[in-house]
């Protein structure tokens, strides 16, 4: 087992990566701009190594300062959390010529899996349902457009890179694709640094819905259920579950079997999600792999009792699997929401800001993972999430319940929060029945 990991990340993500390491007597390294030396990850790591200003692209997108940092501080292996550098090729490419571990899978497999026309194109080739579009990444606006006039409106745009709902738009014809195509491309290149895109077919009113999938080296995968992700603003996810009220007994066993199916098509290792879009008559389609954890895992991990972390950490060691699949045991009903430091009534605008008081809800079947705390100080440098609440009961209809009560006791001070809106969305009985899309927010919401 590794001595020391160091965490390329910061935020709830890192937070949770040191707990684990901690319960495994791992020393851990944080790395952190200098807009984070008073951030919780720094305090609870081992070992803190400042890696630059607070821009990311001189901090936490900054590979070679982080593999300098590991060497510096001898760290055996790197975890990357999510978003940065965790679905970056080069820098998993960069850590196997330092001799350093990435938790991950091989950089190899990122780049096929990461670069999302390569995905389609690798799941064509194993007979995965695919969306209609693009088998080559698009580069250049005018050839972008002929490509999406072939394949028929409404056409979702895409980066070929990265996630999280970034350089992702909708285009309903031809007059308005140049622009979007454009605002599209540079926000990929901002947020990925890549111009590469793709083109699909745009598939109205599905539900996103995504499988767990943990793999180790010696071909063993297993996938631990799904998780409904159709609750989303502009392709950002807000409110997730497991399992999905969309997906019986028969259609799991259908889906799960493909996406262990998909995996074993790359030789995939350690965690992954593969994530498909439902329509409204049960057919499904593959629309990426994701290659790491995912902000949403303890939903999984609740219904299932499996830390996905610490198997993360394992498979990175060498250690094959230790579960098979009969033993995934699908328990319970979770659902989790994600906090923001936004106003929803000024078109959802980041608002960083000093924490002057937070106090954080407990009891049987809840969890929350965050970083901040009372007097902290909220960066507007990065991502607006400041924390994940989940709840844990015996079905839905319980969890539903508890997740409310959770949020009527969450108090976050000094900060404009989603948190109405949130409550706003569990309080409506469309969502109650479970009767949603990922058209819901604009549908129902007022547009998000």
């Amino acid at each position: 087992m590794f001595q020391k990991i160091l965490i390329a990340n910061r935020g709830e993500i890192a937070v949770r990566i040191i707990r684990v390491c901690r319960e495994m007597g791992i020393k851990t390294v944080a790395v952190y701009s200098e807009a984070d030396a008073n951030a919780l990850h720094v305090l609870l790591a081992d070992e803190a190594v400042c890696i630059g200003p607070a821009q990311p692209s001189e901090s936490y997108l900054n590979g070679a300062r982080i593999i300098s940092a590991a060497l510096a501080t001898r760290a055996n292996a790197i975890h990357p959390g999510v978003g940065f550098l965790s679905e970056n090729s080069k820098f998993a490419e960069q850590c196997l010529h330092s001799k350093i571990i990435f938790i991950g899978p091989s950089a190899e497999i990122m780049e096929k899996m990461g670069n999302k026309s390569e995905a389609r194109r690798t799941m064509q080739n194993a007979r995965i349902p695919v969306i209609l579009g693009t088998n080559e990444p698009v580069f250049d606006a005018k050839n972008a457009k002929n490509l999406a006039d072939e394949i028929g409106y409404p056409v979702m745009i895409k980066a070929s890179f990265g996630g999280g709902g970034k350089g992702m738009c909708v285009c309903d014809g031809p007059n308005s694709f140049i622009s979007l195509f454009q605002i599209a491309q540079r926000e990929s290149i901002n947020a990925f640094s890549a111009d590469s895109m793709y083109i699909e077919k745009y598939i109205e009113s599905p539900r996103h819905i995504e499988f767990q999938i943990l793999a180790d080296r010696y071909g063993n995968i297993i996938q631990l259920g799904e998780r409904d992700c159709s609750i989303q603003r502009r392709h950002q996810k807000i409110i997730e579950e497991a399992p999905s009220l969309a997906v019986d007994s028969e259609l799991r066993e259908r889906m799960g079997s493909i996406a262990v199916q998909a995996a074993q098509a790359v030789n995939y290792e350690n965690a992954g999600t593969i994530e498909f879009l439902l329509d409204k008559d049960g057919d499904f389609y593959f629309m990426e792999m994701n290659t790491r954890i995912q902000v949403e895992h303890p939903v999984t991990e609740m219904i299932t009792g499996i830390d996905m972390v610490k198997e993360q950490i394992c498979i990175a060691a060498g250690y094959p699997l230790n579960i098979k699949q009969n033993d995934v045991n699908i328990k319970g009903h979770a659902i989790e929401c994600r906090i923001n430091a936004e106003d929803p009534k000024r078109k959802f605008m980041p608002c960083p800001g000093k924490v002057s008081y937070m106090h954080m809800p407990g009891g049987n079947g809840v969890r929350i993972d965050t970083a901040v705390f009372s007097g902290y100080t909220i960066p507007p440098q990065y991502d607006s999430m400041i924390m994940k609440a989940v709840a844990y009961a015996r079905d839905r209809h319980a969890a539903i319940d508890k997740i409310r009560s959770v949020m009527g006791e969450l108090i976050i001070e000094g900060v404009t929060t989603n948190l109405d809106f949130l409550f706003e969305i569990l309080n409506s009985e469309s969502f109650r029945k479970g009767d949603f899309n990922t058209h819901f927010i604009q549908d129902y919401m007022g547009g998000g």
